[in-house]
């Protein structure tokens, strides 16, 4: 059974969406390939007539900072990403996080782009490019806009993005500035390949403490699986702000933080009752390796390759 008719590799976003456009909805982005071909081959998509793939695309394969922006390609695979001085420094969370999708050889091959695209609730890259308040550019018929990374979902699965005549090109956020540190933590069930039972990423800013906890000056927290799409805690930042980051503030923050959230149960990653047990134990993780990192500086990305 043939599973496509057709497959291209552009060299350019322009000529990827011309081939997109000559089929008119039926071909489809391919990078990495490790969601949308397991869904071709185990018949959860039907066949298509063609593949676009971008992996050739320099502009959406590279990784660079030009004034005061990181942009980081749609086709960069989490090997990429977790191999890159700029981003070790810059956005530990996101490294932190590509570092545990999957084992090696999906990490080898698998994009950041198809992290997002792929729309998942508990997408790890996706969570952490919440809490960096990244945008994406989107490319189409229309021409190409910045969109922020919330306006990229509808749904569990469901992306906002038209993968048979739109593309995302790349992504940007801020980079870190003096006193901005970002950490990314995750529960885990390892069985084959390691399926995320909850995920965190923290993006913390504060003033020198002087050897003590520090003080929140602002914070974003990004979370999932907890609803129908990757989201950001925006009731639990706010108490978050302006507390020094001890034990009192985070076991206050515990049922804000539950009250956010929609915690199901799945046959493969865990039951809501067992994530809700899990929501104090992984906000004292990310929120404490923050602020370890904003007292010490010590940025060192850890937990890379248990996948």
């Amino acid at each position: 059974m043939s599973y496509w008719n057709h497959y291209y590799l552009p060299a350019t976003v322009d000529e990827a969406l011309t081939r997109l456009a000559h089929f008119d909805g039926a071909a489809r982005v391919v990078a990495g390939g490790t969601d949308l071909l397991l869904e071709l081959q185990q018949g959860r998509r039907p066949p298509v007539e063609a593949l676009v793939d971008v992996t050739q695309v320099p502009e959406m394969t590279s990784i660079s900072e030009r004034e005061g922006w990181i942009y980081v390609g749609a086709g960069v695979t989490h090997t990429g990403i977790v191999a890159s001085p700029l981003l070790i420094h810059a956005a530990t969370c996101l490294v932190e996080s590509c570092g545990v999708i999957g084992g090696p050889q999906v990490r080898n091959v698998a994009t950041i782009g198809g992290n997002v695209a792929h729309a998942l609730p508990a997408g790890d890259g996706t969570i952490s490019l919440l809490a960096l308040d990244a945008e994406a550019e989107v490319a189409g018929p229309s021409g190409r806009s910045w969109r922020p990374m919330a306006a990229l979902f509808k749904g569990p699965g469901q992306s906002a993005v038209d993968c048979t005549r739109e593309l995302i090109v790349q992504f940007r956020f801020r980079a870190a500035a003096p006193g901005e540190v970002t950490a990314f933590k995750r529960v885990m069930r390892p069985q084959g390949v390691a399926l995320p039972i909850l995920g965190m990423a923290v993006w913390l800013k504060s003033a020198p403490s002087g050897g003590e906890t520090p003080v929140v000056e602002d914070v974003r927290v990004a979370f999932g699986p907890a609803g129908p799409t990757p989201l950001r805690v925006v009731k639990t930042e706010a108490f978050l702000k302006g507390r020094r980051l001890n034990d009192e503030t985070l076991s206050q923050a515990v049922p804000l933080l539950a009250s956010e959230v929609r915690l199901r149960t799945s046959p493969h990653r865990a039951t809501g009752e067992y994530r809700g047990e899990l929501l104090g134990t992984l906000l004292e993780r990310a929120v404490k390796l923050a602020a370890y990192r904003a007292q010490t500086g010590d940025i060192q990305p850890e937990g890379l390759g248990l996948a």
